[in-house]
């Protein structure tokens, strides 16, 4: 009776759209740019999708399988499939990570507000890129402004949850993921048509495979890692909406393909202008609020309303992918509360904003006020990130790829990947699959973990 009344998503097309959503967001725009830019482009592009194919879909596939076969929350879930074990207790730590993500992610989320307002009132043409250093540098820094930048993005993303799962993630998803697609084109359309934007093509498409290293391999695999959103619970709850009738390999592979299309889209786009405005590639995590604003000032000197369009453009680009990412990061905690603390979805989802917009406040204000608390060497906003992205995802892909491959029965896995033994492709592919999840999934993840230790 309980199952009966929970949600699901309207179908194929609504469930890659909402997995889409969760998969696209800032990693794409903003970490695989700089990180390409970083690793040699095009080698690094290379690794990237191998490692998404190969590593990431099969962890994406083992949360899927664990969240149908439950129709629960990742508590829940672990309770279903693995009673009376600690399998449960473990499980808390995937309800922990996306709040404590969504936290700090909510805070960029607020400065692309900003900056869009920026924008809007054409505030990078021909300023000098000092300046605009000078801008993003005393931005974060201000208490007021990005907190309030921050509510308005997180109670954005409350709004959309209290509307429940067909009404507000569903539609949401919908709309959001054609027009990011879109948007990105048309960004990357105009890049391509810049002066010396073919260097920066050249770049993207041109291997140089001694570039290759174990840095190279490591930053690919993680980035791809991150991008698709694994370990943090999204997928498995997201899955947990889907229909026992429809093909979870078919959603996967949709939503891996969205997620490497866009981020190559994204890419091209970014790398084509940077190349155009004469900025290094591998201009690190500031590409985004200090050398792209720079990039969009340079365009100005001969069309001032056109780069202001496409900077408009560009940070609106930015700002929908992080809510929808932002959405599904934040369900994780509402459905938990919803299920295994019954509370209504209104409340669930207020105290879901509640405590993540304390600890996003105290992150901001660790670029001002709070700049001299120090966590490992780090402001409270890079040990949120450093923590999250180096141990709490790469454990609990680790928990998801050991659950799948060796706490449940090989039998279910079969049952659910395959669909009763009814998807004649799935089960020429399970035993590859299953070997992923098995047996390589986590030595990879292993080697990830240790690497967030050691480098």
């Amino acid at each position: 009776m309980e199952e009966a009344k929970r949600e699901h998503f309207g179908g194929r097309l609504a469930i890659i759209m909402a997995m889409a959503g969760s998969a696209i967001g800032l990693g794409n725009i903003w970490r695989f740019p700089y990180l390409a830019g970083e690793h040699g482009g095009a080698a690094f592009i290379f690794v990237y999708i191998i490692a998404s194919l190969f590593l990431s879909l099969p962890i994406f596939l083992a949360e899927s399988i664990i969240g149908r076969r439950s129709h629960a929350n990742t508590y829940g879930a672990m309770e279903k499939l693995a009673p009376g074990t600690k399998w449960k207790w473990m499980s808390i730590l995937t309800i922990i990570a996306p709040l404590i993500i969504v936290s700090y992610y909510s805070v960029v989320g607020g400065w692309s507000i900003e900056y869009l307002l920026k924008s809007l009132t054409f505030s990078f043409n021909n300023v000098p890129r000092a300046e605009i250093s000078s801008m993003f540098s005393s931005f974060i820094a201000s208490p007021w402004i990005p907190i309030a930048c921050h509510t308005v993005f997180l109670g954005t993303c409350a709004v959309i949850l209290t509307a429940g799962v067909k009404s507000g993630i569903e539609k949401f998803s919908n709309w959001s993921v054609p027009i990011l697609f879109i948007l990105i084109l048309v960004i990357l359309l105009y890049s391509l048509t810049l002066p010396g934007a073919m260097d920066g093509v050249e770049y993207m498409i041109k291997p140089d495979f001694s570039k290759i290293d174990s840095k190279v391999i490591l930053a690919a695999m993680g980035q791809s890692f991150y991008s698709l959103s694994l370990g943090v619970g999204t997928i498995l709850v997201y899955s947990s909406y889907v229909s026992k009738k429809e093909n979870l390999l078919v959603s996967g592979v949709g939503t891996a393909v969205f997620d490497l299309l866009f981020a190559i889209m994204a890419g091209f786009a970014v790398m084509t202008a940077v190349f155009s405005a004469g900025v290094k590639p591998g201009a690190g995590p500031g590409l985004i609020f200090e050398s792209l604003p720079y990039v969009f000032s340079t365009m100005a000197g001969s069309a001032p309303i056109i780069s202001g369009i496409i900077a408009i453009l560009f940070f609106v680009t930015i700002l929908v992918s992080a809510l929808t990412s932002g959405v599904s990061l934040m369900e994780v905690g509402v459905a938990y509360l919803v299920e295994e603390k019954k509370m209504r979805r209104g409340v669930a989802t207020l105290s879901v904003f509640i405590g993540t917009w304390i600890l996003g406040c105290l992150c901001s204000l660790s670029f001002g006020p709070m700049s001299g608390l120090k966590i490992f060497g780090e402001n409270l906003f890079g040990f949120c990130d450093w923590i999250s992205s180096n141990f709490l995802m790469a454990l609990g892909a680790l928990l998801f790829s050991l659950f799948v491959g060796w706490k449940m029965k090989k039998s279910d896995v079969y049952d659910e990947f395959t669909n009763g033994g009814t998807l004649r492709f799935n089960v020429r592919c399970f035993k590859a699959v299953y070997f992923l999840i098995r047996y390589i999934a986590p030595l990879v993840i292993g080697i990830i973990f240790l690497s967030g230790i050691l480098l």
